[in-house]
C-alpha cells in the first residue's frame, strides 16, 4: 500500500475465473515480468559493452480497460527514465496506443499526395501512358498498398476514402483505369494465404487447416472484432470464396 509492501507469501491455487481480483492480479504479474526482462536486457548489455540509447528507447502501452485508469511505473534504463509515447514507428508501421490504423494510413496519404507532383511533371513533359503508369506503381501504389492484406479490414471508411482520393488523382493525371483498395486487398490476402499454404515450414502453416471435405479451411474462432477482421480470419474466408 503506497511505499509499503508486506512479506511475500508463495500461493499454489489460481484465482477463480471471473474473479474481481484476476485483472488486477494479471496486470501486477505481466508488469513484473515486463520489468525483469528489461533489466535483463540491461545487464545483458552491460556485459557485452553494449550502451542502450534511451532517447532513441519509447514506451508504448496498449490497454483497453475502461473501467479505471491505472498508472504505471516510469521505467528506467541506466537511471534515465524511458519516454512514453502514443504512437510509434517501427520497421515503417506506425503503431498507436488503440492499435488503429489511421496515423499510418494518414502517413502513407501524405507521401502518396507528394508524389502526386512528380507524376504531373512527367505527365506536362509529355511522357506516354504507360511509362506515368510504371511511375505510379512502383513509387505511389507500393506505399499506398505496402502489407494492405494487414491493415485494409480494420482501417475505417474515413481512411479508405482518403486513400481512394489519391488514386483518382493518379487516375486523372494518367487517363488510365488503376486498379481500386479492395480488389489490390484481395488479391494480396489470397496470394499470402496461398504461400503460407503451401510453405509447411511457415510458423502459420498450423492455422490453414482442412476440413473433412478437404475442400474448404477450418475458420479461425474470433471473439472481437478486430481479430475476426485481421489477417488471417479474412485469408481463410477469402481461401474458402476462392474454392467454390
Amino acid at each position: 500500500m503506497g511505499r509499503h509492501v508486506s512479506a511475500s507469501l508463495t500461493l499454489s491455487t489460481g484465482a477463480p475465473q471471473g474473479c474481481v481480483l484476476s485483472p488486477l492480479l494479471y496486470s501486477l504479474y505481466t508488469e513484473t515480468a515486463y520489468l525483469e526482462e528489461i533489466r535483463n536486457l540491461e545487464n545483458w548489455c552491460q556485459r557485452n559493452n553494449l550502451l542502450l540509447n534511451v532517447s532513441k528507447t519509447k514506451e508504448l502501452i496498449v490497454d483497453f480497460s475502461t473501467k479505471q485508469e491505472r498508472n504505471y511505473q516510469t521505467h528506467m534504463i541506466n537511471k534515465s527514465p524511458v519516454e512514453r509515447v502514443d504512437s510509434f514507428r517501427y520497421l515503417g508501421f506506425h503503431t498507436t496506443q488503440d492499435l488503429s490504423w489511421s496515423c499510418h494510413i494518414n502517413t502513407m496519404v501524405k507521401k502518396g499526395q507528394q508524389l502526386l507532383y512528380h507524376l504531373r511533371c512527367l505527365r506536362d513533359f509529355r511522357l506516354p501512358s504507360k511509362v506515368l503508369r510504371n511511375f505510379y506503381s512502383c513509387t505511389i501504389e507500393s506505399i499506398l498498398m505496402g502489407n494492405i492484406a494487414t491493415w485494409f479490414r480494420n482501417s475505417t471508411m474515413q481512411d479508405r476514402r482518403a486513400l481512394q482520393r489519391v488514386v483518382r488523382s493518379a487516375e486523372r493525371i494518367i487517363h488510365t483505369k488503376l486498379p481500386d483498395l479492395h480488389s489490390i486487398y484481395s488479391k494480396q490476402c489470397w496470394t499470402k494465404a496461398r504461400k503460407i499454404v503451401k510453405d509447411l515450414s511457415h510458423p502459420s502453416n498450423g492455422l490453414f487447416s482442412l476440413l473433412r471435405s478437404g475442400k474448404r479451411f477450418r475458420s479461425l474462432k474470433a471473439n472481437t472484432e478486430r481479430l475476426r477482421r485481421s489477417f488471417f480470419p479474412q485469408a481463410i474466408q477469402t481461401l474458402n470464396q476462392n474454392s467454390t
